[in-house]
């Protein structure tokens, strides 16, 4: 389902846009910002915006299934813990601790032995995919009692490999659903991409539930002055919350323009914004007709999958796909594929998450206890971290 990303043509052009991103002075040192102050890994004190444990009965986002082929031992540290992920010989997912429980060893340095047992590279046991010691190469042979380590559930589904970090039973009907991604058609589907942020995913979630930023922090893509107006509802559906943002008569922001060539000069634009606990979103924006449905309309569907890899930083999935498509051009369609998908790591690598970062170091070095002003705009993301909360509080039975 990847789609091709070198065009062979060249994408539309585009207006210069800002970026965050450190950039070098005249004499190759870099400029004097707030983005190059001091990192501070661990915070003064504990401060609301971020502060909580995480929610661990829940389905958190490891890859893209395209990225565990078989025999591949993929790293990844998720809510603070190491894990070693990787297909066994049938094809099945397997998820253990990344610590060997002889030395400690990350067993994602280690070697796959006959498509099912993980051996470690520093003493060579041997691990099944239930985490059991099944082979000591030492001495007697004997397998100590305490020879095992954690497992996780692992599942494949939507062509993404989902991993139940708590220590309940893992409910499958809680992945959250991405069936936009089971099928979608090739050419109007951006690449499967990745970025790291170093920052709390609360961060991250109150940026995307409050999208009244893009008129600032996007300005040209995909929010302009017109756009800063919104009509905003937000409406909760069990334990998702979705914020709905809509500003009629608006000049179309650029890139909705060019999916639109033939556009009218005012159109209504609108972003669908839905989070699913604990840390996923999908999004459908664009542009429509004034007063029509958004469905007839034209735009993308925006998938947003946050996974915290600890308090300070979260490993960040996304990709798009467009809807409502009036361009017919093969040549051009590709072009606004590759176009699409790095205008949108654009959005998040050189603008969101500069900002982002800094605002967790300002949040790190405070020496006193920081609460937000709120804004309307805030109503979003103020209901998701109540939810959030809830569903932290029961899990510990608080």
């Amino acid at each position: 389902m990847n789609a091709p990303v070198n065009a062979p043509v060249n994408p539309p052009s585009t207006p210069r846009l800002k970026s965050y991103r450190l950039s070098a002075d005249a004499e190759g040192g870099l400029a004097g910002t707030a983005a190059d102050q001091p990192r501070v890994d661990q915070p003064l004190l504990e401060q609301p915006m971020v502060a909580g444990a995480f929610l661990r009965n829940a389905w958190y986002m490891a890859g893209w299934a395209a990225d565990f082929s078989t025999g591949r031992l993929v790293h990844r540290t998720m809510l603070g813990e190491p894990l070693v992920i990787y297909r066994l010989g049938d094809g099945k997912l397997a998820a253990l601790e990344d610590r060997c429980a002889h030395r400690f060893a990350p067993l994602s340095m280690g070697q796959l032995i006959d498509g099912c047992r993980l051996q470690c590279p520093y003493h060579g046991l041997e691990f099944d995919a239930a985490g059991q010691c099944v082979n000591n190469p030492h001495g007697s042979r004997k397998i100590p009692e305490k020879a095992r380590v954690r497992s996780y559930a692992a599942r494949e589904k939507h062509n993404i490999v989902w991993v139940w970090m708590g220590s309940a039973e893992a409910d499958e009907t809680a992945i959250p659903d991405f069936s936009l991604l089971d099928n979608p058609p090739a050419l109007h589907t951006t690449k499967l991409d990745y970025i790291r942020i170093q920052s709390n995913y609360q961060l991250i979630l109150d940026n995307l539930l409050d999208l009244s930023h893009t008129t600032y922090l996007h300005e040209g893509i995909l929010g302009n002055q017109d756009t800063v107006v919104s009509d905003i509802r937000v409406e909760q559906e069990g334990n998702e919350v979705l914020v709905i943002r809509e500003a009629t008569n608006a000049t179309p922001p650029g890139m909705f323009a060019q999916f639109w060539p033939d556009h009218p000069p005012l159109v209504d634009k609108f972003t669908r914004m839905r989070w699913m606990p604990p840390s996923t979103m999908r999004l459908m924006t664009g542009i429509t007709g004034i007063g029509q449905p958004c469905e007839q309309g034209s735009g993308y569907h925006a998938i947003h999958l946050l996974t915290p890899e600890n308090a300070h930083s979260t490993h960040y999935f996304f990709t798009a796909i467009r809807f409502g498509v009036r361009t017919e051009d093969e040549a051009f369609n590709r072009s606004m594929q590759t176009k699409v998908a790095a205008m949108r790591r654009f959005a998040f690598e050189d603008q969101d998450a500069p900002v982002i970062e800094a605002q967790q170091r300002n949040l790190n070095s405070a020496n006193r206890v920081l609460q937000p002003v709120l804004l309307e705009c805030d109503a979003g993301p103020a209901r998701y971290q109540r939810v959030l909360r809830q569903l932290i509080k029961a899990e510990s039975g608080g």
